[in-house]
């Protein structure tokens, strides 16, 4: 009994396809709560999307 005992004790755990799942779920789950909280629309328009303003003299 104190042999199966250690041998359980000393298994080390699968990981499985739904602690991937999950694991995902909840990055995808704070990355979109960051976005949020941040909100940073405008940057990511003036930076990405809107061309830079050139000084033409």
């Amino acid at each position: 009994m104190v042999g199966s005992a250690i041998k359980l004790a000393m298994t080390k755990p699968k990981i499985q396809t739904a602690d991937i799942q999950a694991a995902v779920g909840w990055g995808i789950a704070a990355g979109a709560g960051a976005i949020w909280v941040v909100q940073p629309f405008g940057w990511i328009k003036k930076t990405f999307i809107d061309k830079p303003v050139t000084e033409e003299q």
